[in-house]
């Protein structure tokens, strides 16, 4: 039982009633769709959301390597025209629009979205969906470039989000979506990346049979370090003949099912070993806390929020939590209740520990906080067992 991910409280709601829900990874073994239940509806998420993609530096340095991959790579110039679904504070279309390039976003909060316009980015406040995709068409023409970065495993309606896709690509157009890998998910135990912001869960060869029911066909995949490792594919309409499919497709597919993602037995593996892991997180942090050891956390992620549910620690193990995202700042995790600080609150408290939650972040944060080494503090984060450097 979990509260949502990024429903963070107020000081005057931790003595309400917070729901919780089932958080449970199913898998159809017929397909191999990973799904979890939906208890809540996008709009109750997603409307006014508390992630905004500008604070991680190592993030806004792959978007702009991948501008300057994909520009060159399609051809794309001032009469082009990119679009970006869940294009959230404008992390990636800035880079189109720095290159004269015209780029329209769609995000459905309100509250990210007025962030991007007033970088100059047109953005649409919309759920995405074939419906949408049609009226775009209509009113701004067809998209010769569609991306979507860690969106798909978002979608309650996984058809309609590709039919949309379909519906607002250009002839001759390209998509790239990236999301996380499930075959990565499964061998490094990423258990925390599973919350209820996350509907599905991808592997190649599932993406391919979903876009291809939809006219589209992956040419192309790579696999990318972002978000503990992720995939990014490049599709095409199905009847495109000028790109040909990459052989490292059906490489990626066949190593996918060398590896067990179409039996359900991977699976049941992958749940003991999370338990087991729940088991040894526990117990470190209760030794480190007998020692007298003090404890904060660094980053008001999602995945630690789903860790820090699921293993039960709360204010008696990690005494606050910092984030350079001053929109949540001030704010308490959910479940837990503990309160998130601006970084400083490091300095003013001298810890012995920093528990990472963004264990993907890791390198990055490190070097921002390198400082906390002057008095002898350490760092702990999954990679994907504990590791105390």
């Amino acid at each position: 039982m979990q509260p949502l991910s990024n429903s963070y409280l107020r000081e005057g709601e931790l003595d309400r009633m917070e729901p919780h829900y089932p958080l449970v990874a199913l898998v159809c073994e017929q397909c191999f769709l990973v799904q979890l239940a939906a208890y809540e509806s996008p709009s109750e998420i997603f409307s006014d959301y508390a992630y905004f993609s500008s604070y991680s530096t190592s993030w806004l340095k792959h978007c702009e390597s991948y501008v300057n991959q994909v520009v060159p790579t399609l051809g794309l110039g001032k009469g082009s025209r990119v679009v970006e679904i869940a294009s959230n504070d404008g992390y990636l279309l800035q880079y189109f629009v720095e290159r004269g390039i015209p780029a329209t976003g769609l995000d459905p909060a309100a509250n990210v979205a007025a962030v991007a316009r007033a970088k100059g980015i047109p953005t649409v406040v919309e759920f995405f969906g074939e419906v949408v995709a049609q009226r775009l068409r209509g009113s701004q023409g067809p998209a010769d470039l569609l991306i979507g970065n860690n969106v798909l495993a978002h979608v309650p309606d996984l058809h309609d989000f590709v039919a949309g896709l379909a519906a607002l690509l250009a002839p001759g157009g390209t998509v790239t979506m990236e999301f996380p890998h499930l075959l990565t998910l499964l061998n490094d135990r990423q258990f925390d990346t599973i919350y209820h912001e996350h509907v599905s869960y991808f592997s190649l060869f599932v993406v391919r049979e979903v876009f291809a029911r939809h006219g589209l066909r992956v040419r192309d995949v790579e696999e990318l370090p972002t978000h503990g490792g992720s995939l990014r594919i490049w599709a095409v309409r199905d009847g495109n003949a000028d790109e040909p499919t990459s052989a490292r497709v059906d490489a990626l597919e066949a190593r996918e099912r060398a590896e067990g993602l179409d039996s359900a037995a991977r699976y049941v593996v992958f749940a003991e070993a999370v338990r087991r892991d729940r088991r040894r997180i526990v117990r470190f942090f209760l030794d480190a806390k007998e020692d007298g050891l003090s404890i904060v956390g660094y980053g008001a992620a999602a995945k630690g929020n789903t860790l820090l549910n699921y293993c039960g620690l709360g204010t008696d193990v990690i005494d606050v939590l910092v984030d350079r995202n001053p929109h949540k700042q001030g704010l308490f995790l959910p479940g837990t209740h503990i309160p998130v600080l601006p970084p400083a609150a490091i300095d003013e408290r001298r810890p012995d520990l920093v528990f990472i939650l963004p264990w993907n972040l890791r390198t990055e944060i490190e070097e921002q906080l390198a400082g906390v080494r002057a008095w002898g503090a350490r760092f702990v984060a999954r990679s994907p067992d504990l590791l105390v450097t």
